[in-house]
């Protein structure tokens, strides 16, 4: 592996080297590597440039490469159980085809820095993982689980078994990126630069979305199109993971001392014969409450609003109708008895007998018809 970045993240991986090349012209300004190279006790030897180029098989390798052994390569069980680790769902990043090893290198840095668990890539008709898509990929292969298939169409039929959905991005998709759903375990497969997505691995698609176009370009580098959806994929995983009420709609119920303003201006028949004369008013302050104008105003209209509902007079009303009632009554019981006697003397033709005491010195009284008619009784004497 050449580069600068490369060769760091090797160290930090500790990735087994044999030794680290360096050209002469550059060894100064390459002093921190070469320092952790001797701390790791790796060799350290000079190369001309172009010997350099000539090993690593293009020219950007910023005059240092690393000798290391072979790439151990995983398997999808280790990819799945890095998910598991990590308590996510599964992320993983599926290349079909690609050509070109920079888009190789690019799409690897872009899959590692979004989270995804692994990259998983057929052996045939596949760019390979040279130098160049190394130092491309700035040492992100070195932090990736790697997984190398010989049937592409097979491993993401697999995968869709263990509840990972596959996602293929399409130029001619019916729905965007955006408008999908990419939350949850998930397959995402780049196709090549020149054919895109081949038959037999769209077939193993469960969708296919598109990137939006606005310009006069038509299409997208296929490493630039799988970077977009990569870190797509990622906001939308991020806005389900981080709480579940995070889009429901806030629905707040007035609570009993601060009631809302179309409870407060609603009144029964009753209510409204009963309310004071300062009630307009409360009326026009809850209308602001509710408006925002004066918030401070609805806690003394919340407050004395009860107090209009239940009032002392209002319960005596019913007792000083009971006592009238009560009297009615009672007068005409006794007109009917003072009358009773007249008009039973009446029917036996006689007239009604004066039932008025006479005392010692007082007599009837004139206005008495008995006393009046001539043979009328004597007048009884005292009792001596």
């Amino acid at each position: 592996m050449a580069g600068r970045r490369p060769v760091e993240e090797a160290f930090v991986a500790r990735r087994p080297a044999s030794r680290l090349l360096v050209t002469p012209q550059r060894r100064t300004a390459l002093e921190k590597i070469v320092l952790h190279a001797t701390s790791l006790r790796i060799p350290i030897v000079e190369v001309e440039g172009g010997t350099l180029t000539a090993l690593t098989g293009f020219d950007g390798h910023q005059g240092v490469a690393l000798v290391v052994g072979a790439r151990r390569y995983a398997t999808l069980d280790d990819v799945l159980a890095r998910a598991a680790e990590r308590g996510e769902p599964p992320f993983v990043l599926a290349l079909d085809s690609l050509e070109d090893p920079q888009n190789v290198g690019t799409l690897l840095r872009s899959a590692e820095a979004a989270g995804a668990h692994g990259v998983v890539f057929p052996t045939h008709r596949q760019a390979p993982l040279t130098p160049a898509a190394v130092k491309a990929s700035a040492g992100a292969v070195e932090h990736l689980l790697l997984v190398p298939v010989d049937d592409l169409a097979a491993a993401l039929a697999d995968l869709h078994i263990r509840g990972l959905r596959v996602a293929g991005a399409e130029a001619e998709a019916p729905l965007t990126a955006r408008q999908a759903d990419l939350r949850g375990p998930l397959v995402l497969v780049v196709g090549s630069e020149g054919q895109g997505l081949g038959p037999t691995v769209r077939r193993r698609c469960d969708l296919v979305v598109r990137i939006p176009m606005r310009g006069a370009i038509g299409s997208l580098n296929a490493a630039v199109a799988g970077s977009i959806l990569l870190f797509e994929a990622l906001a939308q995983r991020d806005d389900g993971s981080s709480t579940a009420t995070a889009h429901a709609p806030a629905t707040s119920a007035p609570t009993p001392a601060e009631p809302s303003a179309e409870a407060a201006e609603t009144k029964t028949p009753a209510e409204e014969k009963q309310a004071p004369a300062g009630a307009t008013a409360k009326k026009t302050r809850a209308r602001k409450a509710a408006a925002g104008t004066a918030a401070t105003d609805e806690r003394p209209v919340t407050e004395t609003k009860p107090a209009a509902k239940t009032r002392p007079a209002a319960k005596t009303k019913p007792v000083a109708k009971t006592k009238l009632v009560q009297k009615k009554p009672a007068d005409q019981k006794a007109s009917a008895e003072t009358k009773a006697p007249a008009k039973k003397a009446a029917r036996a033709g006689k007239a009604a007998p004066d039932r008025r005491p006479t005392g010692a010195a007082g007599a009837a009284s004139a206005d008495d018809p008995n006393a009046l008619l001539p043979g009328g009784p004597a007048p009884v004497d005292p009792p001596s």
